[in-house]
């Protein structure tokens, strides 16, 4: 029984996130002791394919047509399904990206598998059980969820686990699926990338701003910031709704969930709704004027002050920092 891991592709180029996917379900193969074999769906570059053996797997299933070069969630999932067959799979890992989230119920259903989404820590499998951690309350809580099911399905968060290299390579092989014309019923006609913006959902440093910053001429500090730490921008909920900023910018419960290592918050007071979508993130640094926003009461380091002031001389302090570095 071996274990799967999907590795989705962003116009044949695969993100940070894949190879952390990777290395985690390299880690959870070792763990069951056996081996790891990718599958990727679509047009990726067969250099690509096998450098994932870096990075844990030992052989990469490819799927590649032409109705596949976008995603077409219910075809996807019977593909994985019938690799995991054909590998003779006791788990599939994917990553929790907004792709994965639509992928890995459909997948469990045609598995009769077990799903832990939001995972952020290897399972445990001490004591003959398979219990994995995930994120519970949107972000606000913990659960462990224990996999009793013969197959096993695991999202993992994005920035949950490090990249691990042991230098290896993979083979590549074409997988012929089964995907029938009822798998196809549904199709994405087109997908517009922000090409030129660090994923949000991936972003190591989020760079956030709220209501404080007055309005979307102003925006400029915070842009000027973000690049400086090579961070994406998001925005609070008001924000997003003011028409400042895009709505993809959008982090909190009825946004984007993040789970950055530095997420900064400038001008945002800090209500739950917005807290509960980056209560993941690692370091939290909040710049506001007001000493008794909410947010500094979660906070790992705060400045009460005039963002106005703060972020141009902190973005050139960084900037003088780089340059002595």
């Amino acid at each position: 029984m071996s274990v799967l891991v999907y590795v989705e592709n962003a116009d044949g180029k695969f993100k940070k996130s894949i190879f952390e996917v990777v290395s985690y379900a390299k880690a959870v193969a070792d763990q069951l002791n056996t081996n790891l074999t990718a599958i990727s769906i679509g047009e990726v570059n067969t250099d690509d394919l096998s450098n994932l053996g870096k990075f844990g797997a030992s052989k990469v299933l490819n799927v590649s047509n032409e109705k596949l070069k976008t995603f077409v969630n219910q075809a996807y999932a019977s593909i994985i399904a019938d690799a995991a067959k054909s590998e003779n799979c006791s788990v599939i890992v994917l990553t929790n990206s907004f792709t994965g989230k639509g992928l890995a119920p459909r997948i469990a259903v045609k598995l009769q598998a077990g799903l832990a989404d939001s995972a952020v820590e290897l399972p445990d499998t001490s004591n003959g059980k398979f219990i994995v951690k995930k994120t519970a309350f949107s972000g606000k809580a913990f659960a462990f969820i224990e996999l009793t099911s013969a197959i096993k399905i695991i999202a993992v968060n994005p920035n949950s686990y490090q990249v691990i290299e042991n230098g290896a390579s993979a083979s590549v092989e074409n997988f012929d699926s089964k995907a029938g014309e009822s798998d196809f019923k549904t199709m994405v006609q087109e997908i517009v990338r922000a090409t030129d913006k660090v994923s949000l959902p991936e972003a190591e440093i989020v760079v956030s701003a709220g209501r404080g910053m007055k309005g979307p001429e102003n925006w400029g500090i915070i842009e000027e910031l973000a690049d400086v730490l090579g961070a994406a921008t998001a925005c609070s909920k008001p924000v997003s709704d003011a028409g400042w900023r895009p709505h993809e910018e959008h982090v909190g419960q009825t946004g984007i969930a993040v789970s950055p290592h530095l997420y900064i918050a400038i001008g945002i007071s800090g209500a739950i709704q917005h807290l509960a979508g980056v209560s993941s993130s690692k370091v939290i640094v909040v710049i506001n004027k007001d000493p008794e926003a909410p947010f500094f009461k979660v906070a790992d380091y705060g400045m009460v002050g005039d963002a106005f002031e703060i972020v141009p001389k902190l973005t050139a302090a960084i900037k003088a920092y780089k340059l002595q570095a």
